[in-house]
This record gives structure tokens, sequence and C-alpha cells, in this order.
């Protein structure tokens, strides 16, 4: 395995998934809005070509990305997603229409620096292609402690910030545990072919966790404001991925000195999440809610709604 294949295919599997998520929200500006679930929605959606466009690039993101992990680090590719958000607000500006302001290319500037200087000085090795079951079986068990308390906590709140950070947390985990699964399955690809891919059981797993984690960013997204959730996000899936590239693919990354700058990187990559979390056209893009909807129970007054 090699690095810049990884590399370039990650890139490409961010960009699909930033072009997905333009086109898809493109096209439902252009169905008729309901109060409540619209069966003939998905026929609707389906008679568009932008729409169909944008689960192609669905469906190209997940190739690229299981050929970025079988050709690199989960350590490496994992967090080059972070570079989906700037990247869905250029294609936005042009598709869409919005507006980035000075702020929003700061922020972008800021993760796409932070991001390079913290790889560049972690320099994480490749490790190795397949994880035994005796690694899975702790990692799962932590992985899946870690999302219940963090829904657990979540579902405690009120809407806000803090529910949308526990779910945007619990996203994060779901998201490279996906990504840790995915990168064994495509090992069992190339290693036994289609019949070997379809008999292992990480296959089935991160199709689940997959949906898992769909759920939880579209709670996340609806229970606070996105500079709640997409710093934690952001930061979450990286950071769960390098950890889960130490333990389950012998992964190492350089520590001494170098968690400095590394450090620095993941500073820099925080505050370019944050600011562009506040542009409008990003909150638009996620169709996340500026501000938490306010939740009152049956019996009480409207201003005494939970906080």
């Amino acid at each position: 395995m090699t690095t810049w294949p990884a590399v370039l295919f990650a890139l490409l599997a961010a960009a699909s998934n930033a072009l997905a998520t333009v086109l898809q929200r493109r096209a439902a500006r252009t169905v008729p809005l309901s109060a409540g679930l619209r069966l003939g929605l998905l026929v609707d959606l389906l008679h568009r070509a932008v729409w169909l466009g944008g689960m192609l690039a669905v469906v190209a993101a997940a190739c690229f990305q299981a050929l970025a992990l079988s050709q690199g680090a989960l350590s490496v590719v994992q967090p080059l997603f972070v570079l989906e958000l700037p990247l869905a607000l250029l294609f936005g500006r042009v598709l869409l229409g919005g507006r980035i302001p000075r702020s929003g290319w700061v922020g972008v500037g800021l993760l796409v620096v932070g991001l390079g200087s913290a790889l560049a000085a972690a320099a994480p090795t490749i490790g190795t292609a397949h994880a035994p079951f005796d690694r899975w079986v702790p990692a799962l068990a932590v992985c899946a402690a870690v999302i219940v308390t963090a829904v657990g906590a979540a579902l405690r709140r009120g809407a806000g910030g803090v529910r949308a950070a526990c779910f945007a947390g619990a996203t994060a985990v779901g998201y490279a545990l996906t990504a840790a699964m995915l990168k064994d399955a495509t090992h069992a690809w190339q290693t036994g072919g289609p019949a070997a891919f379809f008999s292992t059981w990480q296959t089935y797993g991160f199709a689940l966790t997959g949906v898992l984690a769909i759920f939880l960013l579209e709670n996340a997204m609806q229970s606070g404001p996105l500079t709640a959730s997409q710093p934690v996000l952001t930061l979450g899936d990286a950071l769960v991925s390098l950890s889960l590239g130490v333990t389950l693919y012998d992964e190492r990354v350089r520590t001494g000195w170098w968690l400095l700058p590394e450090a620095a990187g993941v500073a820099l990559v925080l505050w370019g999440a944050v600011l562009l979390s506040r542009v409008a056209l990003a909150r638009d893009l996620t169709g996340a809610q500026d501000e938490a909807p306010a939740v009152v129970h049956e019996g009480t007054e409207p201003g005494a709604a939970d906080t």
C-alpha cells in the first residue's frame, strides 16, 4: 500500500460527498413543501436529474473511499474528509448562488493549513491491511459504549447546542467505525473477491453502522445550531479514526515534541470548522437550524419550554 493514491482517492471521495450534498439540496428546493411525511417525495425526486446526479455522487464517494482505504492508512484517509464542508461551500457558491463571506474564506484557509500541518507532523504509517478479530471485540465494545453514552446524554437535554454536540459526537464515532470496517471489507474483496466480501461480517457491519451514523447526524442537525455540531463532528471523526487505526491496524504517528505541531494543527482545524459553521451557506446546505426550536410539553405554558 502507498500513501499518495490513498490521499488522491480520499480527496475525490470528499469532493464527491460535497457535490452530492449540494445537488441533493438543490433538488430538495424544487419539490413542494409538506407539513409531514409525504410518500410521494421520493417519486418527485426520482424525476429530477439533479437529485439522481446527487445519488450518483454518493455512490462515487463510497467507491473512492473504499479505494482510499485499500491503499492507505485509516488515520490518513478519514481526516481528509474534513475538507468536505469547505468543498461543499465552494460547490454551493457556484450551483446555489450563495455567498461565502471573508470569515468563510479564512475558515477554509485555517482548515486546510491545519489539516496539512497536523498530518505532516503526525506522519501516520500505513500499518496492516487486516485487523484480527480479537482486536475488533474491544474496539466495537468501546465504540458502542461511547455512542450509547453520547446519545443518552443528548436525550436527557432539551434542544440546543449541548444536545447537538452530543449527537455529533456519536455520529463521529459511527463514521470512524464505519470506515474502519470498510477498510477490512475492502481487504476481503482484494484477497478473496466478491464471495469473500459478502461473506465477511465487516461488510454488513459497515452498512448498518453507516445507516446509524446518518440517522444520528440528522438528529444532530435538527437538535441545535451547526456551530455546536460541526466542530465536534469534524474533529471527532478524525481523532476516533486515528485511534482505531492505531489499535486495529498497527498504524503509528510521531510523538514526543511532534505533539506540539500536531496540536497546533488540530487547533487550526477546530478554529476553521467553527468559522465555516457560521457561514449562512453552510447552514443552508446542511439544513441545520440557526437556533434550537422550543420544546413545549403538554400542560405547560409556551414560555416554559424545555431548555
